[in-house]
């Protein structure tokens, strides 16, 4: 019988949630007590499976451990996994993102604060700066998004070993095609309105999130700050998809880990009123590549004021997978028939961060 663990990264800790049927879940934690915790992956790559996870302590500072046996223990780089050369003059602030490498089961990719990127070659216990990135002269014109400056997705091409897409706050869309050594920016067709000269800049959009669509690698769809769009050039150029969305805000994006053309938001009234669309938790579900919208709110509350930030909702690995989500009053819903209907994993956690899943058998 196969196992599905939720870790549920929030501002105060780790927990982790399992369940043999998705149906009840057994509660874990809380891990790193009054941590933040801001990045997970479940790297099932090689056996066993890893756990990666990048915290934040404001009294110790931040810090990237992994486990090997789910949770039970949990092995700290006693130099710190991720460390700005001197040369840099820069510090860690937070790991941001997480990701493992299609082509290599020892290589993990991590964004973080400030901008900048890392590669690991040893499943995340060492990482080195990517310079490329970080000497790129665009960096010092990056700015911060309203939760910092850093790079928040990190997507290696599973069809080509050399390209790396790359988004951040705020700074835009940002692509390799020669394994990681230069960086070109991919933002065309994104509006930046807020932007006081060029409202269509080459680059300095704030991208909330980015998602690869599971057939077409070169699909992509991105959630931006007042927008939504698609590329089908692998993050060169945009298109907006966000006719028929009760808005056009929102922090996070998901695709369907094996059906082509579908991707799940969650939306949020406006950048000035961080709630719901009419105070009605939901959302929304395309199955034609942003095409069509269908607004899904069954078994999710109204008269809710809450919303959910950029990472905190995935799907799990099961045959059938399930989409999982979590919001800023400590609540987690799950869904195992594609949005149709939800049910409450956890509630009243501390402020939901980051949320991945694995199916494991």
């Amino acid at each position: 019988m196969t196992e599905t663990i939720l870790g549920i990264g929030t501002r105060k800790g780790l927990w982790l949630a399992r369940s043999r049927d998705r149906r009840s879940w057994e509660l874990d934690g809380p891990h790193f007590l009054m941590s933040e915790v801001m990045s997970l992956l479940f790297d099932t790559r090689t056996e066993p499976t890893r756990l990666l996870v990048g915290f934040r302590s404001s009294h110790w500072g931040p810090s990237l451990q992994h486990s090997d046996d789910l949770g039970a223990t949990w092995v700290e780089h006693p130099d710190g996994s991720i460390r700005f050369p001197e040369d840099t003059g820069a510090a860690l602030q937070a790991t941001w993102q997480l990701a493992a490498d299609p082509h290599d089961p020892a290589v993990v990719w991590a964004g973080t604060e400030p901008h900048a990127l890392w590669r690991s070659d040893d499943r995340g216990e060492t990482f080195s700066l990517n310079r490329g990135l970080w000497d790129h002269p665009h960096r010092t014109q990056w700015g911060d998004g309203a939760g910092g400056g850093a790079i928040h997705t990190v997507l290696p091409s599973p069809s080509d070993p050399g390209s790396v897409l790359v988004a951040m706050s705020a700074g835009g869309v940002y692509n390799t095609r020669d394994g990681a050594q230069s960086w070109t920016p991919g933002n065309t067709g994104i509006h930046a309105y807020f932007m006081p000269h060029d409202e269509w800049p080459e680059f300095g959009q704030c991208v909330h999130k980015v998602a690869r669509d599971v057939a077409d690698p070169s699909r992509l769809y991105a959630q931006n700050h007042r927008g939504v769009y698609r590329s089908d050039d692998e993050g060169q150029t945009w298109q907006s998809i966000e006719e028929g969305l009760p808005t056009n805000f929102g922090m996070t994006v998901v695709s369907h880990p094996s059906r082509a053309d579908t991707l799940f938001l969650v939306p949020i009234a406006s950048d000035g009123e961080r709630v719901p669309p009419g105070a009605q938790l939901q959302v929304q579900r395309s199955e034609d590549a942003g095409k069509t919208w269908q607004t899904l709110s069954n078994g999710l509350p109204g008269d809710c004021y809450t919303n959910v930030l950029r990472d905190a909702a995935g799907m799990d690995t099961a045959d059938e997978p399930g989409f999982y989500f979590g919001t800023r009053n400590g609540d987690v819903f799950a869904s195992t028939d594609g949005g149709e209907s939800f049910s409450l994993v956890a509630a009243q956690l501390p402020d939901v961060l980051c949320v991945r899943a694995v199916t494991l058998p």
